[in-house]
């Protein structure tokens, strides 16, 4: 599920500043529990791909790792 959240983000799907979907969308989206998406976010932040606001959801970083 990261793997293809970072193919999607770095292939412009989900853009620069764009707002990602929730948790529960998400889970919904890959038919995988909400904790799996907490730790594939991580993972996602841990590269520099996205970044969690709080109250306001996760948002793909301004300028993207290369």
């Amino acid at each position: 599920m990261a793997e293809d959240l970072a193919a999607r983000i770095r292939t412009g799907e989900y853009a620069p500043g764009e707002r990602l979907p929730t948790y529960k969308e998400l889970a919904d989206l890959y038919k995988v529990s909400v904790t799996t998406v907490q730790r594939a976010i991580i993972v996602l932040q841990t590269q520099g791909l996205v970044v969690g606001l709080q109250g306001r959801g996760l948002w793909v970083t301004e300028e993207l790792p290369q």
